[in-house]
C-alpha cells in the first residue's frame, strides 16, 4: 500500500516540520454527526510537537519536545486544549534558545558560556549519561495520579484536566532502572506492572520487572505516595553485559509476562563515550539478524522466569498486541519487523518532499501470533511440535540442548499502533484495532481486524493521518466490540481541520467528529479518562471556534 495522496512538500512540513502553537485556553470543537450520550471523559494524548528550538533542530520526529492534548467530551460536545510539558528539558532549551539537553536522536552540547568542560565532566564520569525528562511517548495512570512517560528514568506528573506539569518522579529512587518502557500494563484492581533495565549496577546489566501499587494501607493517613511501595518481582539478567536488547513494550496474561529480548541491541561502551565522539545514543543502537531473540516467561505467582529457554528468529518488535493462556500455552500476539528501518525513516532529513520515495520500509510491519508451551515433555524427540491448540498453526519445536524454537503463525501485514478492548488484557479476545501501514511507515487507515475470521474493516478519508485508535467500551457492555473507537485525525490538506473521530466500534461507521481551529499535532499514545476518573470540578470559559460555532452555546459543564 502506498500513501493515498502524495503528500506535497507544505503538507509534510505541516506535520513534521513545523513547530505547533499549543492551545492551552479551551477551545470548543464543532460537532457533527451525534456523540453517545455515555461517552463522558478526557481523551489524552502526547505526542512530539516541536522540532526546532532557536537555529537549531533535532535530527528525529521522536526527539521533539513533548506537546500534550486532551478532547473533553460531555453532553455532546467537545473541547480540546494543548500545552507543551513544561520540563526541565523544556525549559532549558526555550531558556538557551537552543537545545542544550540531549534526546535519543540528537546528541546535544551546551552554552559555551555555561561552561562545556563541566558538562563534559560529568558525562566522563558516568557510564551511563543523565537521560532527559522530555516526556513524549505516553500517559500513565499511577494510583490516582497521571503521567506523562517517555523511555528513560523520567516521568512528570500532570493535571489531567489543566495539562499543567507538575513534578518530576525518577524512577532510580524507586528501583534501580536506567531505562523503563512507556507501555505499563494494569491489573484489576489499577496497580500498575512496568519493565526496565538495569544497566551495569553492580557488575550486572538486567531487565526488572516491578509493580507500583494503586493504593498503599496508609495511603489516607500519611498521604504516602505509592512509588514508595514500589516493588520487584523478578530480574532477569541480560545476555551480554554491555550490549543489553532495546525492547518498547511487553507482554502479559493472568498468571505470567512474556518479556522478548530481541537482537536489537543498546551498545553501551559506544553509548558512554557518544558526547565525546560528536554522535547521538541512537547511532549506538544496532540490529543483529543473524541472532536469535529469546522469549522469557515470567511465572507472576512464583516471580520466577520458567526454566524452558525460548526462542525465534531476529526480529524487531515494539508493540506487543496482547497474550493468553489456552490448553497449557501461553499465546501471544505481536506486531513484528524483519529489521530496525522504521526507526531510521523517522529522521527529520527523511521526512520531507522526497518522502514518499525515501520512505519504503524494508520489512512490512506483521502481525505473527507465537505459542509457547508451559510444560515442555521430557520424553517429546527432538524436531517434534509441542503446540497440540488448534486455534493456531503457530508451532514450538523441540530443539537440542532442550531448547524450543518457536515459529509463528502470520495473521495480517501492515499493522501498527495496536490497541484492545483492555478488559480482554492477558485473556482471550477477537478484535485488534490499529493504523494500518504497510510499506510506509504513515498511517493512512484505522483498521479492525477480526482475529477469528481473519477479516477487517477499514476507516480512512483522502489527506488525513489518523493517530493510535482506542477503545472506549459501552457501560455494562458485554460483546468485546460494544463501544466506540476514538481517533485524533489530522489533514496534510492545510484547509481542512484536525478532528477527533469516533467511530461505532462494531460496524467501523463513523458516528461523529469534532473538528478543532487549533494547530494539532499527530501525536503518539494516551489514554481516555472516564467522567468519573479525572474531572471535576466545572469548566472553565470555553474560547468559540473561529469557524462558525455558535455564539450562542455554553461551555459544557462537568
Amino acid at each position: 500500500m502506498s500513501l493515498s495522496v502524495s503528500p506535497a512538500p507544505r503538507a509534510m512540513d505541516l506535520i513534521f516540520g513545523r513547530n505547533k502553537k499549543e492551545q492551552p485556553e479551551p477551545v470548543r470543537a464543532k460537532v457533527t454527526g451525534k456523540i453517545p450520550t455515555w461517552l463522558q471523559g478526557t481523551l489524552l494524548r502526547n505526542g512530539p510537537g516541536m522540532h526546532t528550538v532557536g537555529e537549531t533542530r533535532y535530527n528525529h520526529w521522536f526527539d521533539g519536545l513533548a506537546l500534550l492534548h486532551s478532547f473533553t467530551i460531555r453532553d455532546g460536545e467537545v473541547v480540546y486544549r494543548s500545552q507543551y510539558l513544561r520540563s526541565d528539558t523544556y525549559s532549558a532549551n526555550i531558556e538557551a534558545n537552543r537545545i542544550v539537553v540531549s534526546e535519543f536522536g540528537t546528541m546535544a552540547y551546551p552554552d559555551p558560556c555555561k561552561n562545556i568542560f563541566s558538562k563534559a565532566f560529568s558525562y566522563l564520569s558516568h557510564t551511563i549519561p543523565d537521560f532527559t525528562d522530555n516526556c513524549l511517548i505516553n500517559i500513565m495512570k499511577c494510583g490516582e495520579d497521571f503521567y506523562a512517560t517517555t523511555e528513560t528514568n523520567y516521568v512528570r506528573k500532570i493535571n489531567p484536566q489543566t495539562l499543567e506539569t507538575l513534578e518530576k518522579v525518577d524512577y532510580r529512587k524507586y528501583v534501580a532502572v536506567n531505562l523503563a518502557t512507556s507501555h505499563p500494563h494494569y491489573d484489576e484492581v489499577g496497580n500498575v506492572l512496568n519493565m526496565g533495565t538495569s544497566i551495569v549496577d553492580k557488575g550486572k546489566t538486567k531487565y526488572v520487572m516491578f509493580k507500583i501499587p494503586a493504593t498503599v494501607p496508609e495511603d489516607k493517613k500519611k498521604g504516602k505516595s505509592p512509588w514508595k511501595h514500589t516493588e520487584v518481582f523478578c530480574t532477569i539478567p541480560s545476555r551480554s553485559l554491555l550490549s543489553p536488547s532495546y525492547y518498547h513494550s511487553f507482554g502479559v496474561t493472568e498468571n505470567y509476562v512474556v518479556f522478548l529480548e530481541q537482537p536489537f541491541k543498546l551498545d553501551i561502551l559506544k553509548m558512554a563515550t557518544a558526547y565525546i565522539r560528536g554522535v547521538s545514543w541512537a547511532s549506538c543502537l544496532s540490529f543483529h539478524k543473524e541472532d536469535k531473540t529469546y522469549i522469557h516467561i515470567v511465572d507472576q505467582r512464583t516471580r520466577k522466569p520458567v526454566p524452558t529457554r525460548f526462542y525465534t528468529d531476529a526480529m524487531v518488535v515494539f508493540h506487543h498486541v496482547n497474550a493468553y493462556e489456552e490448553d497449557g500455552c501461553i499465546l501471544f500476539d505481536v506486531i513484528a519487523y524483519e529489521d530496525s528501518s522504521l526507526y531510521q525513516l523517522f529522521y527529520l532529513a527523511n521526512l520531507n518532499q522526497d518522502f514518499e520515495e525515501n520512505s519504503r520500509l524494508t520489512s512490512v510491519p506483521t502481525l505473527r501470533r507465537f505459542a509457547v508451551p508451559l510444560h515442555v515433555d521430557q520424553n517429546a524427540e527432538v524436531g517434534s511440535n509441542l503446540i497440540k491448540v488448534a486455534s493456531t498453526t503457530a508451532t514450538a519445536v523441540k530443539d537440542k540442548d532442550d531448547q524450543v524454537y518457536c515459529q509463528p503463525e502470520l495473521l495480517y501485514e501492515g499493522l501498527e499502533l495496536p490497541r484492545i478492548n483492555y478488559a480482554h488484557n492477558g485473556k482471550p479476545y477477537r478484535y485488534i484495532f490499529s493504523a494500518e501501514v504497510q510499506w510506509s511507515p504513515i498511517p493512512t487507515k484505522i483498521i479492525k481486524y477480526d482475529i477469528l475470521t481473519k477479516s477487517s474493516l477499514k476507516w480512512g478519508e483522502e489527506c488525513c493521518w489518523p493517530a493510535e485508535p482506542l477503545f472506549v467500551p459501552t457501560p455494562g457492555a458485554e460483546a468485546e466490540d460494544d463501544g466506540v473507537i476514538l481517533s485524533a485525525i489530522v489533514s496534510t490538506d492545510p484547509q481542512k481541520l484536525p478532528f477527533l473521530l469516533i467511530l461505532d466500534a462494531r460496524s467501523f461507521t463513523e458516528l461523529a467528529r469534532a473538528s478543532v481551529d487549533a494547530d494539532m499535532h499527530l501525536d503518539l499514545h494516551g489514554l481516555f479518562v472516564p467522567a468519573a476518573d479525572g474531572d471535576t470540578g466545572t469548566q472553565p470559559p470555553v474560547e468559540e471556534q473561529r469557524d462558525g460555532a455558535s455564539q450562542g452555546d455554553k461551555a459544557p459543564q462537568t
